[in-house]
């Protein structure tokens, strides 16, 4: 059974609400260390905690990393970039493919990476944060990112599952972060998403649906297009 009592962590986007979330509580439930990473690290007031530079779209960052922290046995995949526009026709080259480097080859890279490190870790996790737009694709760019980290966190699952590594994949609708700053609605406490993410990671679990968004997004997948986007519904029947 999974455990954060002794884990090494490495949290990506550490900066962020969700990642300082990971960060705080991961050395609350027993890590020894975690690994802070960002493009610009921020400091800390814990000796446990060890800033990293990492930036997920590049290759020699991502080598220097698994140099730097090769005693990892929790890889948490938490930074995105997300876009404003919900329109994916409107978006610039610029935007999509930041939010492809970002939300899908970045953490695919880092957790090919990091595999053999996890591989020989006792108590192994991989953590993707995906978002309950991967399964409802409203969000452009950004949704069509988290749905392909979404299949290839099922691919990692099922490669990694025979070392024994546990797979999480987080689905969650809007979180109380700056990236959500302009969207309206109710949103999750990031505290109350992470405290979710470990408890799933201790309960050998290999999904997390935070919210109702992502139950509900989650439903609709095996129903009709016009169930999920009742938008088209005159059109189907027309």
């Amino acid at each position: 059974m999974p455990t954060l009592d002794g884990a090494v962590v490495l949290v990506t986007g550490a900066n962020g609400g969700i990642g300082t979330q990971l960060v705080h509580q991961s050395l609350a439930r027993g890590a020894s260390k975690v690994y802070a990473s960002a493009r610009q690290p921020r400091a800390w007031d814990d000796p446990r905690i060890v800033p990293l530079i990492l930036d997920v779209t590049d290759a020699d960052s991502i080598r220097a990393a698994t140099r730097a922290a090769a005693d990892v046995t929790v890889l948490a995949n938490n930074a995105g970039a997300s876009v404003h526009s919900p329109a994916i026709l409107e978006h610039t080259d610029a935007e999509i493919r930041a939010n492809v480097e970002v939300n899908f080859l970045g953490p695919l890279f880092l957790a090919r990476a990091f595999a053999p490190i996890l591989r020989q870790a006792s108590n192994a996790v991989l953590i993707d944060i995906h978002s309950a737009l991967s399964w409802y694709a409203v969000g452009g760019i950004y949704s069509a990112t988290k749905a392909a980290l979404w299949s290839a966190t099922n691919s990692l699952r099922l490669e990694l599952d025979p070392a024994g590594v546990l797979v999480v994949g987080v689905h969650v609708g809007y979180v109380d972060t700056a990236m959500a700053r302009h969207a309206a609605g109710p949103k999750v406490d990031p505290a109350d998403l992470v405290g979710a993410v470990l408890d799933a990671v201790e309960g050998d679990e290999y999904e997390v649906l935070a919210d109702e968004k992502s139950v509900t997004a989650k439903a609709t997948l095996s129903a009709p297009i016009a169930v999920a986007y009742p938008q088209l519904a005159r059109a189907a029947r027309s």
